[in-house]
């Protein structure tokens, strides 16, 4: 029934895009047509991302026969590389390629990582197959580092940046995402685990190949948008090769060296923390080349950008340790430990919506929080949410399955604390960044963002207690630990918002465009209302 309702959905919405894009007017319900070609394109990526993500640490528990320990870790080092890589694509795009060549190449890079997951071999880590597994990583992470931040630059561009219509826009191309992201989880997880992992990670490949072949087949509908910034530089000669070739050229080289990489995550782990050391390091040395508004609201971003790692290293659970406890010791009435994946985006798509009218509701009262405040609201709720699910399992007995509703239910508390932090986090950056430091900033958000994830591996390591699997005692345990210190770190968030929003002079800021306004999907979408914030 739920494969059935995945399908549907995905039929549904794929009869509104072709009417949509086969219109003769130049726009569609008041949008360019391009921002459905880029819907379509974005909804199938997602779709082979998290439908692959859905199977991942299964694939690697059962097939590959990694502990739970060292499958989590392994889990967190690939999603945090994920994260890190669309740093070094957007600079390229914006420097050389532009966005939609850097789109382009990352999609065919992404669609040949999909499909190098559907030679699974005979399993263990003992069958020479395993290396095609680790190619296959590191095909999507390079892939994602050019199309993952790049695609979303073009949906701004399709407006004006005074365009009543952009905030409009992104939620649009938001749902997109959610979508997909709901879809490919239901239809490629149940594939993987009722047919075989081939099935399930070959769909992924062709949701992937679906994505490319939109986005190549509706280019006139771009409107000439993401191109180049300085073809002539781009075609110029360096040491006898096209500029542009070069950097094709190094794109797939560095797959040589995430294959490596993704090996030792350990080397992962100690490669972030003095990259980001450096990184916040030289945030500081430029935070005092500045004037004193401008310095204070660095600081906030600091801050701010200080608890990307406690969230997400939190949320992220979802995938690895949470899916281990949902497929062992939950009551699902035999739906695949997969599917329930797929219940953070499918509430994001109700819920968002929701939130963005309660921002905006508490506004014209003067009551909306603060952006700090919204972070220690998000991190309250998450932290609630493990302590929710503990309290759960041990009411209902530690000696039978947990009942499913306080899966539901963690899922629900997290994706309200992520509506609460991710968007107005990254409309923060936006909003705080000098113009000369927009994109270093919005680095650096995304690189708190993927040290989240590689923490969200090494606690996901902490579970695995007895021989390093994870236990149902085990996972429960570091859960109460981490939501109660969650909780107080929300808590004290909120109780020192009022400070870090005073180091944010918003009576200061000048009324020019945001810095980096429209080059992101995802933060526009809810919980996203800086003009009216009143503490």
């Amino acid at each position: 029934m739920i494969l059935v309702g995945g399908i549907a959905v995905l039929v549904l919405f794929l009869l509104g895009g072709a009417y949509a894009v086969t219109r003769p007017q130049p726009e569609f319900l008041g949008h360019p047509k391009g921002l459905y070609v880029l819907f379509f394109a974005e909804m199938w990526e997602r779709f082979s991302y998290y439908g692959m993500r859905a199977l991942l640490i299964f694939y690697l528990t059962m097939h590959w026969k990694f502990t739970d320990a060292k499958a989590t870790l392994i889990y967190g080092a690939y999603t945090s590389l994920v994260y890190i890589t669309p740093v070094l694509g957007g600079y390229l795009a914006d420097k050389w390629l532009g966005q939609r060549k850097a789109v382009l190449f990352g999609a065919i890079i992404l669609t040949g990582g999909h499909f190098l997951m559907a030679f699974e071999g005979t399993g263990g880590q003992g069958d020479a197959t395993i290396n095609i597994f680790w190619l296959a990583l590191s095909f999507i992470i390079v892939g994602s580092g050019f199309l993952k931040a790049n695609i979303s630059v073009i949906v701004g561009q399709l407006y004006p940046r005074t365009d009543v219509r952009r905030d409009g826009a992104y939620t649009i191309f938001y749902m997109g995402i959610n979508v997909g992201a709901a879809v490919g989880t239901i239809i490629a997880g149940w594939l993987g685990q009722q047919w075989g992992w081939s099935w399930g990670f070959g769909a992924a490949g062709v949701g992937m190949l679906l994505g490319l072949i939109v986005f190549v087949v509706f280019r006139p509908l771009l409107l000439g948008q993401g191109e180049s910034p300085d073809p002539v530089a781009l075609a110029k000669p360096v040491a006898g090769i096209k500029l542009e070739w070069l950097i094709y050229i190094a794109g797939i080289a560095s797959i040589a060296i995430i294959w490596a990489l993704i090996q030792y995550q350990d080397v992962i782990g100690w490669l972030m923390l003095v990259c980001g050391v450096i990184l916040l390091g030289y945030m500081l040395i430029e935070a005092f080349r500045l004037d004193a508004h401008s310095r204070d609201r660095i600081f906030a971003i600091i801050f701010l950008i200080l608890l990307q790692p406690v969230f997400w290293g939190l949320f992220e659970q979802a995938g690895g340790s949470l899916s281990l406890f949902t497929d062992r010791y939950v009551d699902r009435a035999g739906i695949d430990a997969s599917l329930f994946q797929s219940v953070n985006p499918i509430y994001i798509i109700i819920f968002g919506p929701l939130m963005a009218m309660l921002w905006t509701k508490l506004g014209k009262r003067g009551l909306e929080p603060s952006t700090p405040a919204k972070f220690g609201i998000g991190l309250v709720l998450l932290g609630l949410g493990f302590l929710v699910l503990n309290w759960g399992a041990h009411g209902a007995g530690m000696m039978v399955a947990t009942p499913v509703l306080f899966i539901f239910l963690i899922y629900l508390f997290h994706t309200i604390g992520e509506l609460s932090l991710s968007p107005v986090g990254l409309s923060a950056m936006n909003r705080l960044s000098p113009k000369h430091m927009a994109s270093l900033i919005m680095a650096a958000w995304f690189f708190g963002t993927a040290g989240g994830n590689f923490v969200a591996g090494k606690i996901g390591e902490a579970t695995g207690s007895d021989g390093g699997e994870a236990t149902k005692q085990s996972i429960l345990a570091i859960y109460s630990d981490i939501g109660w210190i969650t909780v107080a770190i929300g808590v004290f968030v909120m109780v020192i918002a009022p400070l870090v929003k005073k180091l944010s002079h918003l009576d200061t800021l000048r009324d020019d465009p945001l810095a980096g306004q429209g080059e992101l999907a995802e933060p526009e979408a809810a919980g996203f209302n800086t003009s009216t914030e009143t503490r």
